[in-house]
């Protein structure tokens, strides 16, 4: 996967309570496949993650969700666990910053309990997607539909269930991502 997204800037926006392993491991394979990355959160100096059943460690913030701009970014990575999108999805200014992502047709990759925030930005209408289980009838009243499989690629929108997809949810958010890249440079060529 090396060099699939290089010159590609990520943003990945995540308060307290985000699942340690759904930020690391996806992460982790953007950044070896030449992408930059940024942890952007409405906190300030360093968020903390959640590891399965008790708090995980602390990583950096190196950009304020203030201060974040969605158009300086190629794609968008929501990382799961339960007190994080609950946190965000309480945020105006991080379901906005979603929505952008959506509104200039933008990737995005979302896993577990990620998809409540593309729920309360109104990306799921019409859409077929997964989650963590129980966000199934969350994503059917807002107009998606849900379905149990590991992975799941729906015009522009990864999505994935739990920890235990994260290989194929990273291999198929690669493959989105590089296409996305591949797509703008073509128009940046053509302009």
């Amino acid at each position: 996967m090396a060099n699939e997204l290089d010159g590609m800037k990520i943003a990945i926006l995540v308060a307290d309570g985000f699942e340690q392993v759904e930020l690391a491991e996806p992460r982790q394979a953007l950044d070896q496949a030449g992408a930059r990355t940024d942890i952007i959160s409405p906190t300030q100096g360093k968020v903390k993650g959640w590891n399965l059943k008790d708090w995980g460690n602390e990583i950096p913030v190196d950009v304020r969700l203030d201060e974040a701009q969605p158009e300086a970014y190629d794609a968008l990575l929501l990382p799961g666990g339960v007190m994080n999108p609950d946190r965000l999805r309480m945020n105006p200014e991080a379901v906005a910053f979603v929505k952008r992502f959506f509104d200039d047709g933008k990737p995005v990759a979302a896993i577990c309990h990620g998809p409540w925030m593309l729920v309360e930005s109104g990306a799921v209408r019409g859409r077929t997607l997964t989650s963590w289980p129980s966000l199934k009838t969350d994503i059917k009243n807002a107009g998606g539909k849900w379905v149990d499989r590991d992975v799941v690629n729906d015009n522009g929108l990864v999505t994935s269930r739990k920890p235990d997809d994260i290989p194929v949810f990273n291999k198929e958010m690669i493959s989105l991502f590089a296409e996305a890249g591949t797509s703008s440079d073509e128009l940046r060529k053509t302009a």
